[in-house]
Parts: structure tokens; C-alpha cells; sequence
């Protein structure tokens, strides 16, 4: 199943595009998370629709996160996140925030709801193709290295 129809399942559960990211990252690992995917849903429509940073964005940093950062004491900080983070935020706002007038929601929509089955899928799934690109540059600069 290609990543629209997957993103497209995902929607139609009543899901929103932080989770998706969390869902379909978490998929792709063979793993589920509900405590995960619940706690991305505070990410959406902006950071509980508010209007702020897209869910589709900050979904995107907390999947690199899922595979770069630490999450337990024993484990020591990757310093690949931060830099990887700031890479898709960049390329977002080339991406989006130009095309829209900014990386908030309410700019992405135009501060109309009715905009959002025309501009976020395409980004949920721009954005999911663009994390997992750099995770694949990460794989090919450190080999087999542990993500």
C-alpha cells in the first residue's frame, strides 16, 4: 500500500496527521505505541488547534525522534537529532511555508478549516517521505549503526 492510501486509512479511522506520522513511522518498524500515538494527538490542528506549528511538521520531528532519541537513563543522547530536526524543519518551510504564508495551521489553511482536505494530506505525506529520507542518509552515513 503506497503512503497516500496508507495516510488515507489512517484519516478515515479519525486520526489526525501528528498521529498518522507517529502511526505509519511505528508501522514501519514493525512496532505499535498507543501511549505514543495518543500523546501526538496533542499535536494536532496546531498544538490542540490552536492554529500553531502544523501537526504534520512537529509529527515528523517527534518520528525522527522515535528513532534517534534517548528514552530511557542508560541511554545516551544521538547527536544526529537535533541537526536532523532542524533539516526538516527547513525543508518544510521551503516546502509549505512559502507556498502558504507561513508553517502555522491557521496560515496552511488560511485560517479556513474547508482548506484542509485540499493542503494536508499532500503535506502529511511530503513530510513522511521527507523524514524518511533522512533517515535513510543517516543509515547510509553510519552503516549499521543503531537508529
Amino acid at each position: 500500500m503506497d503512503d497516500l492510501m496508507r495516510m488515507l486509512k489512517l484519516k478515515q479511522q479519525g486520526f489526525y496527521c501528528s498521529q498518522i506520522l507517529v502511526s505509519m513511522g511505528l508501522d514501519d518498524l514493525g512496532k505499535t505505541n498507543l501511549d505514543v500515538v495518543r500523546a501526538a494527538r496533542g499535536l494536532a490542528g496546531g498544538l490542540g488547534f490552536a492554529g500553531e506549528t502544523c501537526g504534520a511538521l512537529t509529527g515528523g520531528a517527534c518520528l525522527l525522534g522515535l528513532h534517534f532519541g534517548k528514552g530511557t537513563v542508560e541511554e545516551k543522547e544521538d547527536p544526529r537529532l537535533d541537526p536532523m530536526v532542524q533539516a526538516l524543519v527547513s525543508w518544510f518551510k521551503d516546502e509549505y511555508g512559502q507556498q502558504y504564508g507561513g508553517i502555522r495551521c491557521n496560515d496552511i489553511l488560511a485560517n479556513d478549516p474547508s482548506n484542509m482536505p485540499a493542503r494536508c494530506p499532500g503535506m502529511v505525506v511530503g513530510t513522511y517521505q521527507k523524514v524518511q529520507a533522512l533517515l535513510a542518509e543517516a543509515d547510509s552515513e553510519f552503516g549499521d549503526q543503531e537508529l
